[in-house]
């Protein structure tokens, strides 16, 4: 059942994180929901520019209700992911999206108002929410490429008169993550100081956590061992993200992660397997091993077992 953003954040708000993952197939889309009902957790589809345009929209918008049929007891929002104003307007009147991020915080601060305020109208007249971003995340993913000297932690006072002018839903904020697979080098982190004001500022209101993902050290090794070249891939430690949906971070962005079990799975079996050519055996190993990943992740973020929870309150 596809729902809004804002039940799933009221329920979670400072005791836990909803998790929020990216899909761009058939398989990604199957282990995703198994995952979660195998956990018991509600969640949130991500479908990024770069999914939409990878096959095409409308068949990513179908194989996601053909899996709404297929597990009926899934209770998550479909959202888009680092939208432009042009991508959000699209999502708004299809229909289909419960949720959109509006991603203009590589503008300057006005600019960033302006944009939002005008997604954001849009938006709340055909019931759909908004998530905006404030502040920059370093590193590359997809279409979004920052580099390190261009990122810039969100100033907790323009947070606050942010969402007082755009009347935004939820707040992607820059707290010392980045995208891609080379997060952080040494003993980098989280900065919760900046969690803390904001949530000081804006109480109740859900933050979100972009470049959340782990990016776990046996999967890197996996990799390499099977022929990959990803050296000093650091991500997010778990713990940390375990701290921050205690403070208010409702929200929590996984793509990369994904990425790499796909990446591990079918460098190993073609490894291991060097005469197979049918894509259908990786393919079921991805879905087994996706959704064991989403059930761990799912109790990291503390949304494992709180379905049922969610479910009465629809």
């Amino acid at each position: 059942m596809i729902v809004s953003t804002k039940i799933l954040f009221k329920h979670a708000y400072k005791r836990y994180a909803v998790g929020a993952y990216n899909i761009n197939n058939a398989e990604q889309i199957m282990g995703l929901f198994r995952g979660n009902l195998e956990s018991k957790a509600p969640f949130i589809i991500q479908i990024s520019k770069g999914a939409r345009s990878y096959t095409d929209k409308r068949l990513l918008e179908a194989m996601i209700r053909a899996a709404d049929k297929i597990f009926p007891d899934a209770v998550y929002a479909v959202h888009l992911d680092h939208g432009d104003e042009a991508a959000c307007m699209d999502c708004i009147q299809s229909g289909f999206y419960s949720s959109v991020m509006i991603d203009a915080s590589h503008e300057p601060f006005e600019k960033n108002v302006e944009i939002t305020a005008r997604v954001v109208a849009a938006a709340h007249a055909k019931g759909v929410v908004v998530e905006a971003e404030l502040g920059q995340l370093g590193g590359v993913e997809e279409h979004v490429s920052v580099s390190e000297a261009d990122a810039c932690l969100t100033n907790p006072k323009e947070a606050e008169e942010f969402v007082e002018r755009t009347g935004c839903d939820s707040l992607a904020c820059a707290i010392g993550t980045s995208h891609g697979a080379y997060k952080f080098s040494g003993s980098q982190g989280i900065h919760f100081e900046v969690i803390e004001e904001i949530a000081r500022l804006l109480p109740g209101f859900p933050l979100v956590m972009h470049g959340s993902s782990s990016v776990p050290a046996d999967e890197v090794a996996r990799i390499n061992a099977a022929g990959g070249k990803l050296k000093g891939a650091k991500g997010v430690d778990e713990a940390q993200i375990t701290r921050a949906g205690a403070m208010g971070v409702t929200k929590v962005n996984i793509d990369t992660d994904g990425r790499l079990v796909w990446c591990r799975v079918h460098r190993e079996h073609f490894r291991d397997n060097p005469e197979n050519f049918d894509l259908r055996p990786p393919g079921k190993v991805f879905q087994a091993e996706y959704a064991k990943y989403i059930a761990h992740k799912n109790a990291v973020l503390g949304s494992a077992g709180k379905l049922d929870e969610v479910r009465a309150l629809l």
